[in-house]
């Protein structure tokens, strides 16, 4: 809340962000990542610590305030303070006690009994059999006119004012522990176990039906096993209405016996005025109203709809209701532990209804809650468990930090000036805020990384941080406005930060006006400012002469502590229809038998007689309910999760990386050549050794052998193309002059399908949807603008003509269950719309803004977004695939050509109907530089959406034009052979920089090395460090004048396999992470082949990347993967889904050292435009 009090001088509500150096972010990010990661430990920790807190729950509370245990609050609104002595107040009745002291802590001994009788019998005749209900009736009464008179009140006429005999202003009750003996003198006598009397008695009730409980007959108990053991004082109180005679008759006589026992008792009175006056006091007992019960329903009624609300964004199901499960234990368990902490320090909880606690720790509780959720969901999703765990708990932990400061001093505050009632809620809050803040440190902090790692919140995360975004309103100009208008029109959200304290402060205030009802609203305010106060402090000082007798329990602490069912029962007496009553409470007379010993033998206990009763008697059972519990939930743990203990375990308590590094089995005699992959985990690897042989990485990297038609002969060459259906069922090859398709599940062939022979590798070749077919159709591209669509089921294809004046030189799909549309680029410069109309293709010409002749453009398919990108030399223009119009044209650095990618955010649907991104990501080459060139769009205002509409359509009032977007850029050196994925992330290889030291070779030559008859003598000099062999058939000018200078540099000292880093970048939000590591952990291992320049690389899944590194393959891990299916919106729309080494290698060779920078620019753009360089050879 401190937060939306200082906009006006911050301009923003939002808490401060510590800088990521800052030693309190340092130390929380440090535990948040260790409790992820030790979540077995930190489980036990916190479940030890609620069954500590817990478990002695049940012994320290009871229903009976008299059996030294803590009471349990109840349905009603109960309390005794005092109130200010003022005209107008008047009190309904008047309370006079004596009390009877031995001995300190011997009350309880015969001969103060016998002595407490005879003193009440002074004051109140005698009380033997006491039963005033069988007065007679011809008894005479008494002369009221006459104050004399009511010195010598008969017994009869005392006790036919007694309250049982009808309710007058006259009437009269009193209560006393010589009831528990009838005040007979003979059954105290003959009673030889009068501690047992009085605890087997101590629900007896009297005349009036008014419990002799021991908090109204005794004062300074002691309790051992929940049994009375002892008293100091015995207290006899009388208690009667302002024209009682005997009221009176008792003042008057208290005169008198002052001197008259003075040889026998040493006698206190009270030594200052206003303690003869009396002190007004108010006892409550109202129970809950119907109002109380509704306001209590609604606001736990929105409590768990704003809590179901929130948790449903998550979009997990199994997740959503763990964490929901989650949530309410942990405030069950801080709510039970603050209530055991309150017995334990003697907070009596008891004044205020037992519904209205659980409301306060619960809406302070999902402050905390909900930010620790959303500051994960703001992650990169690619980091592992711990780091997004602990990253989000280093943010938000000073904030929750800073709350529960706030709260404790608002509580502390609210405690000084509100009644004592209430200032008990306050310091439970206060006390469940501290709780459950450790709890969720512990708990939920342990509960949310398992989530996390498991898959579907793991997936939900993600979903739900792409998801997020703000109302906002629809005019930039509207935004400077103030405070007010910012909170009303939803720019500044009231969210848990406030709305916690909100509830808590107002609860407060409420029970407050409880108490309190019966004031006008500025005698409240008067009084909270202390202008007009209405109670007095209870904490008084005593009377002086009280000193020397070291009373165990003080009269004004004794009333304090009075049970609230007393305070009904007196109610139900002498106001039967009303809620509360007045009293005037009168200073004791306290009678102290001369020759007692009143120093106290021993120190009074600190804590309640519950506690050590519980220690003495269930210390054993504790211990083995605590070895159970831990052991408990070991086991379970370890079976719940076994896979994510072996997970987090198996790093041995370092940082889990961020990238990870695999190698597959070497499955290769030569160069891997060509690599396609599926999300599920499948890889395909064609090598120079012409072998094609499956991997599926999901179940460890298991490969087999493609053999033709269950043969021994392998398949045959060249391949051309290879692609996997969406659904990864299928895994098409094809070669010169048919098409080979695989089932990857059933591990099967499917009918061969016979084509036209061609022996140049295909600008696209995929699958696409067809449901009237059992194998999806293929889609083959030609370069001389052909397309051919095969009918596997069928064994059929049919062939049309795309541009029959121009070559084929980008084409882009875009595939899913309703359409198929393709969008080609030819030479000259002209771009395509291909969509399938029944069972013909029909192509119709894209009119682009400012396309120069013969341009070279290339395609781009975005299915998330149902555009296509054209990219132009400097520019990319974004385009509808239903109308066909340029939504946004973009400009850009000069673009190396064929290294184009794009990524975004997860889009929504809005409720105009069109589609709206948050991030709108670039990443290509830098034409002249070579540098990696990241550029991102996203909205001027947090959380709203760029809408992928024409500017003529109308703006949705959650979405912005593209006008209006914010364009960073970002770049990087030396990025080497590099791809996108689908979260967002890139992720590179190259070689790792030498520092001064020359460079020892250059790739691109190495790259167009001819390819050498003799294999195996190249192979030998790979092994021993040379740098032969590439894949090529022909050897190039450029690379003959050059083989001396090979020649040379194989003579000097060979590099290392680990010469070669994996680098990754991830941009989410105003959160940048970029990290390194090295491609070969073991760059001793003697099995691979020397690398002078690497394989295709190919995506995976959502996170991972296949790239081959000489004869083996290396599979890049950001984060984790788990493999699945994606969805149509999460393909990046590469064009052609295998991605060959020649086609990408050129985005590698020009910037591997700074020095062959500017020699190799001119080589890089000539071999990269595909306009002029001769057709790419097949592999043979």
């Amino acid at each position: 809340m401190i937060w939306y009090l200082l906009y006006p001088f911050r301009g923003t509500s939002e808490a401060p962000v510590l800088g990521p150096a800052h030693p309190f972010r340092v130390a929380f990010t440090r535990y948040g990542r260790y409790a992820a990661r030790h979540v077995v430990t930190t489980l036990l920790i916190s479940v030890l610590v609620a069954a500590i807190l817990v478990y002695p729950f049940p012994f320290l509370y009871s229903t009976d305030f008299a059996n030294g245990a803590s009471n349990l609050p109840h349905h009603v609104w109960t309390d005794a303070r005092p109130l200010e002595d003022k005209p107008g107040i008047e009190a309904d009745v008047m309370m006079r006690s004596i009390w009877v002291h031995g001995s300190y802590m011997q009350a309880l001994q015969k001969d103060i009994l016998f002595g407490a009788l005879e003193l009440q019998d002074e004051l109140l005749g005698p009380t033997a059999n006491f039963s005033p209900s069988l007065a007679p009736g011809n008894v005479e009464p008494p002369n009221s006119t006459s104050g004399k008179l009511d010195h010598d009140l008969t017994p009869g006429q005392r006790d036919i004012f007694h309250v049982v005999n009808g309710l007058t202003n006259q009437s009269w009750f009193f209560h006393s522990p010589l009831q528990y003996w009838s005040c007979s003198a003979d059954e105290i006598a003959r009673d030889d176990d009068i501690v047992g009397t009085v605890n087997a008695k101590k629900s007896q009730p009297t005349s009036v039906n008014v419990t002799l409980r021991h908090s109204i007959v005794f004062s300074g108990k002691r309790f051992e096993d929940r049994q009375l053991v002892a008293a100091d004082a015995l207290v006899i109180t009388l208690i009667h209405l302002r024209d009682s005679p005997v009221g009176r008759m008792w003042e008057q006589r208290v005169k008198a016996l002052t001197d008259k026992m003075a040889s026998k008792w040493q006698v206190y009175t009270a030594d200052e005025a206003s303690n003869k006056k009396g002190q007004l006091y108010e006892f409550q007992f109202r129970p809950m109203s119907l109002q109380d019960g509704l306001a209590l329903g609604i606001a736990y009624l929105l409590t768990m709809t704003y809590c179901l609300v929130s948790l449903s964004k998550l979009r997990a199901v199994k997740s959503k209701i763990g964490l929901m499960v989650t949530v309410v234990v942990q405030i069950c368990l801080s709510m039970t532990s603050s209530f055991t902490i309150c017995a334990i320090f003697k907070i009596d909880l008891s004044k205020i209804p037992s519904f209205s606690y659980p409301i306060a720790i619960f809406s302070l509780s999902l402050e905390n809650v909900f930010r620790l959720i959303n500051a994960v969901i703001l992650t990169p999703p690619e980091d592992n468990t711990s780091s997004r765990i602990g990253h989000a708990f280093g943010e938000t932990a000073h904030i929750c930090l800073a709350g529960v400061a706030q709260n404790l001093l608002v509580l502390f505050t609210l405690s000084k000036i509100v009644s004592p009632g209430v200032s008990a809620f306050c310091t439970f809050a206060a006390i469940a805020i501290v709780v459950d803040f450790f709890y969720l440190s512990t708990f939920f902090l342990a509960v949310l990384s398992v989530d996390v790692r498991r898959t579907e919140l793991s997936d939900a995360l993600a979903k739900a941080s792409l998801r997020r975004s703000r109302r906002a309103s629809s005019d930039p100009q509207t935004r400077q406005k103030s405070w007010l208008d910012s909170i009303l029109q939803g720019k500044i959200a009231l969210s848990t930060r406030i709305a916690g304290t909100i509830v808590t402060v107002g609860f407060v205030l409420i029970a407050q006006w409880h108490f309190f009802e019966n004031e006008s609203v500025m005698r409240i305010l008067s009084r909270i400012l202390h202008v007009f106060p209405k109670y007095k402090d209870l904490s008084t000082s005593r009377s002086s002469l009280l000193v020397d007798v070291h009373q165990a329990r003080s009269p004004k602490s004794w009333l304090r502590l009075q049970d609230h069912e007393t305070a009904r029962e007196v109610i139900h007496v002498i106001k039967p229809d009303a809620h509360s009553y007045i009293a005037r409470v009168f200073h004791p007379l306290v009678f102290v038998l001369k020759g007692s010993d009143r120093m106290p033998a021993t120190k009074e206990r600190i804590l309640p007689p519950a506690v050590y009763d519980f220690a003495r008697h269930h210390s054993i059972h504790f211990g083995m309910t605590m070895l159970v519990i831990v052991a408990a939930v070991r086991l379970l743990m370890n079976y719940l999760l076994w896979d994510e203990l072996a997970e987090t375990t198996g790093m041995n308590g370092k940082d889990v990386p961020l990238l990870t590094v695999r190698t597959l089995e070497i499955g290769h005699a030569l160069d891997v050549a060509l690599l396609s992959a599926s999300s599920d985990g499948h890889v395909v690897s064609v090598g120079l050794d012409r072998l094609v042989r499956v991997w599926d990485v999901k179940s460890g990297g298991a490969s087999y052998v493609l053999t033709e038609n269950d043969e021994s002969s392998t398949i045959a060459f060249p391949i051309l193309a290879m692609c996997i259906d969406d659904e990864s069922h299928w895994l098409a090859l094809l070669t010169s002059d048919k098409i080979l398709v695989w089932n990857l599940n059933e591990r099967r062939w499917a009918p061969t399908v016979r084509i036209d022979a061609n022996r140049q590798k295909p600008e696209a070749f995929l699958f696409f949807h067809d449901p009237s077919t059992t194998i999806a159709p293929l889609l083959l591209v030609r370069r001389e603008g052909v397309m051919i669509e095969i009918n596997v089921d069928q064994g059929t294809s049919n062939r049309f003509n795309l541009a029959d004046e121009s070559a084929i030189v980008s084409i882009g799909s875009l595939v899913n269950k309703d359409s198929t549309k393709i969008m080609a680029s030819t030479r000259e410069g002209r771009t395509y719309m291909i969509s399938k109309m029944e069972s013909n293709w029909n192509a119709t010409i894209v009119d682009l803004p400012r396309v120069r002749e013969r341009e070279y453009l290339s395609t781009i398919a975005l299915p998330g977004l149902a555009c296509f990108l054209v990219i132009h030399a400097q520019s990319v223009d974004l385009i509808d695939s239903h109308s066909q119009k340029v939504v946004r044209s973009f400009e850009t650095d000069p673009i190396q050509p064929k290294t184009f990618r794009c990524f975004h955010s997860r889009p929504r649907r809005l409720e105009s109907g069109s589609i709206g991104v948050r991030t709108l990501t670039f990443a290509y080459l830098n034409a002249y530089t070579r540098d990696l060139v990241v550029q991102m769009y996203s909205s001027q205002y947090e959380g709203e959406s760029l809408c992928v509409c024409g500017p003529e359509q109308p703006q949705p009032k959650t979405c912005h034009h593209w006008e209006s977007a914010k364009e960073t850029r970002r770049r990087i050196n030396d990025p080497g052979v590099w791809e996108a994925l689908p979260s967002r992330i890139l992720v590179g290889v190259r070689r790792k920089r030498l520092g001064k030291s020359p460079p020892l070779t250059n790739p691109i030559y190495h790259r167009h090395q001819p390819h050498i008859a003799d294999n195996n003598s190249a192979l030998r000099r790979r092994r021993q460090g040379g740098s032969g062999g590439g894949g090529g058939t022909q050897v190039s000018q450029q690379q003959q004048q050059h083989q001396q200078q090979n020649e040379q540099q194989r003579q000097q000292p060979p590099q290392k396999q680990g010469d070669w880093e994996v680098w990754m970048f991830s941009q989410h939000g105003k959160q940048e992470t970029w990290e390194t590591v090295s491609l070969c952990p073991d760059a001793e291992d003697a099995r691979h082949l020397y690398v002078t320049s690497l394989g295709p690389m190919v995506r995976i899944g959502r996170s991972s990347i296949a790239v081959g590194f000489s004869n083996v393959i290396k599979v890049l891990v950001v984060g984790q993967e788990r493999f699945e299916p994606e969805t149509d919106d999460l393909h990046l729309g590469d064009g052609v889904p295998v991605v060959s080494s020649r086609r990408r290698k050129g985005a590698y060779g020009a910037r591997n050292n700074n020095s062959t920078i500017n020699s190799n620019n001119n080589n890089n753009g000539n071999n990269s435009n595909s306009s002029n360089r001769p057709p790419v050879p097949a592999i043979r």
